[in-house]
């Protein structure tokens, strides 16, 4: 599969998506100020024929002043969206997070997983970022590497370019994945999990492994998208003693509170991108994902089980991020 050209990418198809997103916003900012405009008028001419406010020639200066705010505010947006772009959607952080799996015989050393998740592979992620990523996870010196779904944007035909890149990173106990979504609207989960098993790369579709580790035993698990697949936590944790510490795999975050009341030691997701664009405001933390789910980025825990939520490393909809960079996690599992 040839990805488009990046003068098709970086001088038609970007600021085309910069420009729609930010016009959005922009357009939302302006009815806003005209329907404080129109709330304002009615209350003046009210003033004005009640007698409580005199009649005056508006001053021009000022006027041109309270435009030339409004236009730069209305602008705002737009100028936002190509910053989110262009450099937050490309700037990733590595988020290191030390937690407890195996109970009362913790690993020493600790196991080291990396993941990754909603790679989104198409004209906005291509082979050479994907492969600087891949490159970035090897240099983890992952023990065990597993990637949470959604590895295309629009097509199954830019799989094979991401499969490729990920299959670079080499983990002593494997590589493992889950599908997503997107692997669900663009393709067939045979065809899709054959790429994958090609390249080397294990996909648990309600299965598991038992990774015979240098710390002991460890259970991997993995299901089908929630939504969109057909999962299946029994099967997928089908015959594995209770008392082996397991990692679940599962493409969206609210499997968590059954594999809570399974004990399950960790559970690994994805999907909402962290919000993608997140803002702060009076020190709350607003997105569209924290209005879709409790679980849209970080750490979450019930009773002795841990659920971990991956930003992710591509975009849908939109190439911007906004306070939620791509992300890579290392875990030292002890």
């Amino acid at each position: 599969m040839q990805h488009a050209s990046p003068f098709i990418v970086y001088g038609l198809i970007y600021p085309a998506a910069i420009w729609s997103f930010g016009s959005l916003f922009s357009c939302l900012f302006l009815l806003l100020t005209d329907l404080v405009g129109w709330c304002a008028g009615l209350i003046r001419s009210d003033n004005v024929a009640s007698g409580t406010l005199a009649e005056g020639a508006p001053d021009p200066s000022r006027r041109r002043f309270v435009q030339t705010g409004l236009s730069a505010l209305a602008a705002a947006p737009v100028l936002i969206s190509g910053y989110g772009a262009s450099y937050e959607s490309a700037k990733h952080r590595i988020e290191e997070v030390s937690l407890p799996l195996a109970g009362n015989r913790p690993f020493d050393p600790a196991l080291r997983v990396v993941q990754v998740s909603d790679i989104h592979s198409g004209l906005f992620m291509t082979p050479a970022r994907m492969r600087r990523y891949a490159e970035v996870v090897q240099q983890l010196r992952p023990d065990l590497f597993v990637m949470t779904g959604d590895f295309i944007s629009h097509s199954i035909a830019y799989l094979a370019p991401c499969v490729k890149e990920m299959a670079r990173v080499e983990a002593r106990y494997g590589s493992f994945a889950v599908l997503g979504n997107h692997e669900h609207w663009h393709g067939e989960p045979e065809e899709v999990i054959a790429v994958f098993e090609a390249a080397g790369i294990t996909v648990l579709q309600n299965a598991h492994r038992i990774l015979e580790t240098d710390r002991g035993p460890v259970a991997l698990a993995g299901i089908d998208d929630l939504r969109f697949g057909k999962p299946d936590l029994e099967q997928a944790l089908k015959g594995l003693d209770a008392a082996l510490p397991t990692i679940l795999l599962s493409h969206r975050p609210e499997i968590f509170p059954q594999a809570a009341a399974r004990n399950i030691a960790l559970t690994l997701s994805g999907h909402y991108h962290g919000g993608q664009v997140k803002v702060s405001l009076l020190g709350l933390e607003l997105s569209l994902a924290r209005l879709l789910t409790p679980y849209p980025e970080g750490l979450y825990r019930l009773g002795g089980s841990r659920l971990y939520v991956n930003r992710g490393l591509g975009t849908t909809g939109t190439p911007v991020r906004l306070n939620a960079p791509p992300e890579i996690t290392l875990f030292h599992l002890a």
